[in-house]
């Protein structure tokens, strides 16, 4: 049985590119103060010999992990069947993936998650964290804080009104929600009713707030929180047409509880958009285009906020990274704009 042959060493790139160790090392390291002829021989010479660097001994020397926690605050029942979690990690991911660096996911759902992560951060084994799905009663943010790791947040953060020093990327929900009611304005209907998502959330509140700033003397009985589900808008859809069987429109938090609200209105033979028209909020696709008939909603980019996410954490990670569409971001993030998509539905 033949032995597998031994690593490819420092000083064996070394020897092949007739430099020294301490310049293999810099090079290696990512650091600067080598020329490019010398560093370029020394990585003909770490590809010839297939030179993978030790992961440990490389972190010893750059105080680097390459390694970022994605932490989502939801239970992975959730995370996995909602498509929202997909999108905003396959963006993530995409964005870590192109700079090298490993996605490490944490998923919490009680008290004993919280621990662990808590206890996992403070380990050293992440250079930063993205955290998304907050809850207000969420002690994430204050676990993250006394591990001192930057982070990056995704939507607005509800401690301190996203005010300066809280890094996050976030959607203009509020602005999507004015969008959406105007349009079932223009469209003649005036008993609009709206379904939030979970009002712990920064991201409801600003769509309830929204939809308020439209409909500021509407019924509060035209108001129903659902969940950001399928179940949850298919039940608040029940319960609004309970109290409110004369309403003609319906803004939905999310395109989830769009579809509920759907199923709910077929149900009880209100034909959409003629008896009541329907929106809801994402452009989830294949959601809003499957749906009967497919959706109106807004469209917010949940792919690429989970690559600004990463970008923002990637930049203050390190400073000297060539600019890119967050180079112009104030001391708190990004804001992405949203636009309306008319379907069927409304």
């Amino acid at each position: 049985m033949s032995e597998s042959a031994p690593r490819p060493t420092l000083e064996a790139v070394a020897a092949r590119a007739g430099v020294s160790r301490a310049t293999v090392s810099r090079v290696v390291n990512g650091f600067d103060g080598v020329r490019e002829p010398l560093a370029e021989r020394v990585r003909r010479a770490v590809d010839e010999l297939g030179y993978v660097p030790n992961q440990a001994a490389r972190s010893l020397v750059t105080r680097r992990h390459d390694a970022v926690a994605v932490i989502v605050a939801e239970p992975e029942t959730r995370v996995f069947a909602d498509p929202f979690f997909a999108r905003q990690l396959r963006g993530i991911s995409k964005e870590l993936t192109a700079h090298d660096n490993q996605l490490v996911l944490l998923l919490t759902e009680g008290r004993d998650d919280h621990a662990r992560v808590a206890r996992y951060l403070a380990g050293g084994h992440v250079d930063g964290a993205l955290v998304f799905s907050l809850h207000i009663d969420d002690p994430l943010p204050g676990l993250i804080q006394r591990a001192g790791l930057p982070t990056v947040f995704g939507g607005r953060p509800h401690w301190n009104g996203g005010e300066d020093g809280v890094r996050h990327v976030d959607t203009d929900n509020r602005g999507g929600a004015r969008d959406a009611v105007r349009h079932l304005l223009a469209l003649g209907r005036r008993r609009i009713a709206h379904i939030t998502g979970a009002l712990d959330q920064t991201s409801a509140v600003d769509r309830l707030d929204g939809f308020r700033d439209v409909m500021a003397d509407a019924d509060p009985a035209l108001v129903e929180e659902g969940d950001f589900t399928a179940a949850g808008g298919e039940r608040a859809m029940r319960e609004l047409l309970a109290r409110r069987p004369d309403l003609d429109a319906v803004f939905a938090g999310n395109d989830l509880m769009a579809a509920g609200a759907l199923r709910a209105l077929r149900e009880h033979g209100r034909r959409v958009p003629d008896d009541v028209a329907v929106v809801g909020f994402d452009d989830m696709l294949p959601i809003a285009e499957q749906t009967e008939p497919p959706l109106t909603t807004v469209r917010q980019d949940i792919e690429q906020m989970g690559r600004l996410m990463a970008r923002l954490l990637l930049r203050d990670l390190d400073p000297g990274t060539a600019p890119d569409e967050t180079a112009g971001a104030g001391p708190s993030g990004v804001v992405l704009p949203v636009t309306l998509v008319r379907r069927a539905s409304a």
